[in-house]
């Protein structure tokens, strides 16, 4: 898919795999420097705080500056801090409230880089590529991100607690050297800076919301987050009381779903090709509300594993395929913003509904959250079903 394609794949696959690191390394680091459950829940939840405080804002600045430079700058001010958090950690100065900050920091700067980055694709992929485009920088969150970066992340922990991170901090360089390399198309002048960023936040949402295959895309991907989150928030407490597994036995859940998930990003490019779109975004969302309704039912653990296999293999498909669509539709000057509201609404879901899954577990049993789930994405699913094919070949105005 060229050149700028290829620089910006192998960026994309050594940054995840220097996230996958800190995966596995920063809850390590958290843990050997206190024992409070609270400052433990604090280091977890505080990755998701700049998205939700500058996730809007970041998309308004994407469309506003050279989003090459953005990505490059964000990545290297990550660079700067965790250098930063490695020599504390050398010195024997580190803390827990400046490991906070540091992730703090980490997450605002990898937030405008993730935000750049997401409006650059559509930039440097034919509209008719982009799902493919999707698929194969989704296969090295899978690979890099999931599967070997938190193993080595582990591994290089036990060698000495700066390590892992002084390793991250070098694939962060190297993705941004490797991201030098791309050459963006040039874009029209649409930025004015008289005008308060705030404006062209509005402006973003006011085009969502006049935009129906948007608006409604942007709605069910919130909605099925929310249905999806509450289950998925109370996963370990399920399979512990429904499948009676222990830890390995969970973990073998979590690895069923990337194994679907590798593999259907390997065979995205046949599936795209062979099923027209909205049969595609129907399959994948009917899948969905019936994972929901087996995992409802089942108390059998292989039957589970099954199960979740099918789950990863359609949910990366979903990604891949939702991505592609709402980037076709989006002109450049928008992509920004509306990808941003598409990432912030789909973090907000999932914080709804993880809140939403622990107390109807709580109440009603282990099982109560997949039934919440198979009812709500089955209502939303029959509500757009009609639309489905309007949002599948919408393209940019």
């Amino acid at each position: 898919m060229g050149t700028a394609f290829r620089w910006n794949l192998a960026s994309s696959w050594v940054g995840q795999l220097g996230d996958g690191i800190a995966l596995a390394a920063g809850p390590l680091l958290v843990a050997s420097l206190t024992r409070d459950p609270t400052l433990i829940a604090a280091a977890a939840m505080v990755q998701n705080v700049p998205t939700l405080l500058f996730g809007l804002y970041a998309g308004a600045v994407a469309d506003r500056v050279d989003r090459r430079r953005l990505v490059l700058a964000a990545n290297l001010v990550r660079v700067a801090v965790l250098a930063v958090l490695v020599a504390t950690i050398v010195a024997e100065t580190v803390s827990i409230g400046l490991l906070l900050g540091t992730l703090f920091a980490v997450g605002v700067a990898e937030l405008f880089a993730d935000t750049g980055w997401r409006a650059v694709l559509p930039m440097i992929v034919p509209k008719d590529d982009l799902g493919i485009g999707n698929a194969r920088q989704m296969s090295g969150f899978l690979v890099a991100n999931q599967f070997v970066g938190p193993a080595v992340g582990a591994s290089l922990f036990a060698l000495g607690s700066a390590v892992p991170f002084g390793v991250q901090g070098a694939a962060l360089l190297l993705a941004a050297a490797l991201f030098a390399k791309v050459r963006l198309p040039g874009r029209e002048d649409t930025a004015r800076p008289e005008q308060h960023i705030g404006h062209d936040i509005l402006d973003g949402l006011r085009w969502i919301a006049g935009n129906a295959p948007i608006r409604t895309l942007t709605l069910v991907i919130f909605i099925f987050n929310i249905t999806w989150g509450a289950p998925w928030g109370v996963l370990v407490y399920w399979a512990q009381e429904r499948l009676h597994v222990g830890a390995v036995g969970f973990g073998l859940l979590t690895t069923c779903s990337a194994v679907g998930g590798v593999t259907s990003v390997l065979l995205y490019d046949r599936l795209e090709r062979r099923v027209p779109l909205a049969r595609l975004m129907r399959i994948c969302l009917s899948l969905e509300v019936l994972t929901h309704l087996a995992l409802a039912l089942t108390t059998v653990p292989w039957v589970a594993m099954a199960i979740m296999v099918v789950f990863g293999g359609y949910a990366f498909v979903w990604g891949s395929l939702s991505s592609a669509v709402r980037q076709r539709a989006t002109p450049d000057e928008y992509q920004g913003r509306v990808g941003s509201v598409y990432w912030v609404g789909l973090i907000v879901g999932l914080l709804v509904g993880q809140f939403l899954g622990g107390q109807i577990a709580d109440r009603f049993g282990a099982a109560a959250p997949f039934w919440f789930a198979f009812g709500g994405a089955g209502i939303t699913l029959v509500v757009v079903w009609r639309q489905l094919d309007h949002i599948a070949h919408a393209e940019a105005a």
